[in-house]
């Protein structure tokens, strides 16, 4: 019973449906000012000044308003219906595949901090404000990376050479797709290789009771600056 409560399904699953509610209260947020359009790029659009509230991450958030936080809770906003829908859906695919590899710790503790290392990455870049999971799911994609090409053989080489194609293919949304954060791409794919490689995967090392705790420490301080991002925004709105 105690092993269903935290299987990683689980965790994906909480990771998603705190993404769509933070989607939803961010629209509830900016109200009329949401934008309402046939456009698929655009359909559902909030403010910019309802995602700066509830905690959207760059050099305006950090440098005006110390929003330090905002590292962490920019994983978990989304400026548009496609947006949401493209990152979720990529995530549930392989947030799955890293979890069933590396362990539902591991896995979420990737997610995390490949997410922070995007926006942090952002931020030194100059970008602005910068929403979405596709930092952190780019993450999961780098330990994807490394997975496969450590392994080797048929299934590794299976999932190695799958893992460069979705690279190219974010790489080509990066060019074609205007707003896209690259910079966010970037520094978590290379972060989660990175992670890849310092954590381990189950066929080299179970997880360990660290990667344990660490996930746990960093679920703690996501709740925490999830829900100060949702008090911060109640003070600035009343």
């Amino acid at each position: 019973m105690i092993k269903k409560k935290i299987s990683g399904s689980i965790i994906l699953k909480t990771i998603i449906y705190t993404n769509v509610f933070f989607f939803v209260i961010s629209m509830i947020v900016s109200g009329r000012n949401t934008i309402f359009t046939l456009n698929p790029f655009t359909a559902l659009t909030p403010s910019i000044k309802s995602l700066i509230f509830l905690g959207a991450s760059g050099t305006v958030p950090i440098n005006n308003y110390h929003g330090w936080w905002s590292l962490i809770t920019a994983n978990f906003l989304h400026g548009s219906l496609l947006h949401i829908l493209f990152n979720m859906i990529a995530l549930h695919q392989i947030g799955s595949i890293v979890s069933s590899v590396y362990g539902k710790y591991r896995m979420y503790a990737i997610f995390i901090v490949t997410g922070i290392a995007g926006f942090y990455l952002s931020y030194l870049a100059g970008i602005e404000v910068t929403i979405g999971a596709s930092a952190s799911v780019c993450g999961l994609i780098g330990a994807t990376l490394y997975y496969g090409k450590s392994r080797g053989g048929i299934l590794g080489e299976s999932i190695y050479k799958q893992t460069i194609t979705w690279i190219i293919m974010i790489g080509v949304f990066g060019i074609l797709i205007p707003n896209v954060n690259n910079w966010g791409h970037g520094g978590g794919l290379i972060s989660g290789i990175l992670l890849g490689w310092m954590f381990g995967y189950n066929e080299k090392s179970n997880e360990s009771k660290f990667h344990k705790i660490f996930s746990l420490f960093l679920m703690g301080v996501t709740l925490c600056t999830l829900i100060w991002s949702l008090y911060y925004c109640f003070i600035l709105l009343f």
